[in-house]
């Protein structure tokens, strides 16, 4: 390794890995208050809203993996994965709580369900006090977020069922399976899925810890008698005084002690599953299969996926109620369709065009930042670095967002940005680097390193070889990656308040916070804004990774 790439390599990882420690250590060092501690555990609300937050986030995540495991399984044994998965970029550019509020928009007492029955079948002709969104079971959120993240684990289950070199050795597996008595399903289940569920850990990893952290969903769709503890961990930090505030910061110390012990409990569930391979390449069984495995692998079913209809159906109704939402005036219940349409949601929208350019410039700000050094980082550093240094730079993937907002505030604070866009747009990019660099990696593990050798043979240089020929092959990847960082920070709600200091308004916590009021209109608006900007990332990546939309590539000379 030459100086200019090894120092490169160094000041790369310096300049993410010194952002994350430092805000760690600033919230580590408020987290050492007794008196804050002691209030926590005095506190009567703390017992519910943990277990609370436990039940949701924990059953969602269960629930997410189980049907990505059911729609992988039919999609790879009817060959129609990828197809299906073609849906997956307008899945994926739904933020959470324009989702959440959707759902809310059809389920809460006085929502299209309702009035779809009403009074015919229920007699209502008023909505009932019925709780249908903020249930105190918390089934409406763990609703919403097994919508939302069974998406977020397809795509990247995806990633890595794309690579070159895995498709062709698993497709291989998979028929050698078949030839020795296995049916399909099962040989999709004791060959694919052993493999690809370690490779997913990661991605797990995050949707385990958001389920239990999550603040924007639960304030809108979740439980509030009591609220799940990140809620009530954020309603502390915004407090004015100090000993509460305090209290906050022990309250999400304590959730990331829940994120992490549960993090390693599922991580040790998956290497059981990875030592369920059943075939290597010589076909042999091993000697041991657990049951549980046996039965769950026996029940992935080879007909087409009732799941994947019923997902992309309920993503249709939401889009559909925001829609009509966000254009509807006078609204009385059990009618179905509202007495007024009118543009005046919209209009309100545009008046306050400012929170859509900013927005629009966190969003494009931070994912290019996270792109370039992403692709930097994985152009310069060597490959040992990336697989050391990885766990540290996904941290923000899986530790609570209200550990991160403490420590961002602090070192914003310090740092005296705190309120200045610089400050925000750092915070956006330190939580939108981890799912850039995610989506990435598989793509630059699954380039043939014998192609830089072959075009250093013709005589080129590696410039030439990485613009020419590597970064042709992988636009659609870099495109796909730099829209999905856009969409997370889109999605961004408690660093924009904290670091911002309230002086930036972005589409999603203007959503937020107008789903707490009664203005259905201008509510449905803005989480429709909001749910519009990823898609038009996400457009925008796909027009730029179509083969062959430029120029082709001149074909290269050997030099005489």
């Amino acid at each position: 390794m030459s100086s200019f790439p090894f120092f490169a390599a160094w000041l790369l990882a310096l300049i993410a890995a010194v952002p994350i420690g430092a805000a760690l250590w600033a919230v580590g060092a408020q987290m050492l208050h007794a008196a804050a501690w002691q209030a926590l555990w005095a506190d009567p609300q703390i017992g519910r809203a943990w277990g609370m937050t436990l039940w949701t986030g924990l059953a969602s995540t269960a629930l997410a993996w189980i049907t990505v495991a059911h729609v992988l399984a039919s999609g790879f044994i009817r060959q129609q994965l990828g197809r299906w998965l073609s849906h997956l970029p307008a899945l994926l550019a739904t933020p959470h709580a324009a989702m959440a509020i959707g759902l809310v928009l059809w389920l809460s007492p006085s929502g299209w369900a309702l009035r779809l029955v009403s009074p015919g079948l229920t007699g209502f002709d008023a909505p009932p006090p019925w709780f249908t969104t903020q249930d105190p079971w918390g089934l409406g959120l763990i609703l919403a977020l097994w919508l939302k993240e069974v998406p977020f684990l397809l795509w990247v289950a995806a990633t890595q069922m794309q690579r070159e070199d895995l498709r062709r050795r698993w497709q291989a597996e998979y028929a050698l399976a078949q030839t020795l008595g296995r049916t399909p399903a099962q040989a999709f289940a004791q060959i694919i899925w052993p493999q690809l569920a370690p490779r997913l850990r990661w991605p797990l990893l995050a949707v385990l810890a958001y389920g239990l952290t999550v603040v924007d969903m639960a304030l809108i769709i979740g439980p509030a008698t009591p609220p799940t503890l990140a809620v009530l961990a954020w309603q502390w930090l915004s407090d004015a005084d100090l000993l509460t505030q305090a209290q906050g910061v022990a309250a999400a110390g304590w959730l990331t002690g829940t994120v992490l012990v549960s993090g390693v409990l599922m991580v040790v569930a998956l290497r059981v599953v990875a030592a369920t391979r059943t075939f290597a390449s010589s076909g042999k069984r091993p000697q041991k299969t657990p049951t549980w495995v046996l039965h769950f692998c026996r029940r992935l079913p080879p007909q087409p996926n009732a799941m994947w209809t019923t997902l992309l159906a309920t993503y249709a109704a939401v889009w559909f109620a925001l829609t009509v939402g966000s254009v509807s005036g006078v609204w009385p219940f059990p009618q179905v369709w509202p007495e007024l349409w009118t543009l005046s949601a919209w209009q309100q929208v545009a008046s306050s065009a400012h929170t859509v350019w900013t927005t629009l410039g966190l969003g494009v700000a931070s994912a290019s930042v996270c792109l370039l050094w992403s692709v930097a980082w994985l152009e310069l550093a060597p490959r040992r670095w990336q697989q050391a240094l990885q766990p540290w730079f996904l941290l923000p993937l899986v530790l609570p967002s209200v550990l991160w907002v403490v420590g961002l505030y602090s070192l914003a604070l310090h740092t005296r940005l705190e309120g200045q866009w610089l400050g925000l747009s750092l915070a956006h990019a330190v939580m939108v680097l981890p799912y850039v660099l995610l989506a990435l990696v598989p793509a630059y593990q699954a380039v043939d390193p014998r192609q830089a050798a072959l075009v250093a043979s013709l005589g080129r240089g590696r410039w030439e070889y990485l613009w020419r020929v590597k970064w042709p092959l992988l636009k659609r990847a870099i495109a796909s990656a730099w829209a999905v960082g856009f969409a997370v920070s889109v999605a961004q709600y408690l660093p924009t308040l904290y670091v911002g200091a309230g002086r930036f308004a972005t589409v999603t916590t203007e959503a937020v916070t107008l789903a707490a009021g009664a203005q259905r209109s201008l509510m449905s608006a803005y989480a429709a804004l909001q749910m519009l900007l990823p898609i038009a990332a996400f457009a925008l990546a796909a027009w730029l990774g179509r083969p062959r939309r430029f120029e082709k590539i001149a074909s290269m000379k050997a030099t005489p």
